[in-house]
């Protein structure tokens, strides 16, 4: 079961390079978009980043970081983030594999791997949408951009 809106957001601390390491708590004062999916190569995966990295200049206007966690490497995401030229983090939660991707209610037991998730924080940590793709569908960004209009409707 995903974590839901106005559940306080687990704090993490994972490798965004092999000798870099990214925490929630960094991004406080902004948005964030958490992208769980379940592998970097797979054609579903690629097509979702992708579009999030196109679509960052849109997120960024509402004050939005975009992150993607899968429990592929941290060797296998840098390759992974140079083929696709992402232009933001992909975190590996590797070992212990899916701990984080667990704690969000989003890893996959059977495959060894995270669902394809989405969630939106607000500058405070804590969730204000969620979204649970199934594995083989691209969830597109339309809820993503939704939920952050939403939220700049409700400061205004």
């Amino acid at each position: 079961m995903l974590l839901q809106k106005g559940t306080k957001a687990p704090e993490f601390q994972l490798n965004a390079t092999p000798d870099q390491t990214l925490k929630l708590s960094e991004l406080a004062g902004k948005r964030v978009v958490l992208v769980f999916y379940p592998a970097d190569w797979s054609p579903v995966c690629g097509d979702q980043v992708a579009l999030y990295n196109e679509m960052l200049k849109y997120f960024h206007k509402y004050n939005a970081e975009v992150v993607g966690i899968s429990v592929d490497s941290k060797w296998c995401h840098m390759a992974f983030s140079q083929d696709r030229k992402l232009h933001f983090p992909l975190l590996a939660d590797f070992e212990p594999k899916g701990a984080i991707s667990r704690a969000y209610g989003a890893y996959n037991e059977q495959a060894g791997q995270c669902l394809r998730a989405l969630f939106v924080l607000d500058e405070q940590g804590v969730i204000q949408w969620t979204y649970l793709s199934p594995d083989g569908i691209n969830p597109g960004a339309d809820g993503i951009l939704d939920a952050l209009e939403a939220m700049s409707k409700q400061k205004g």
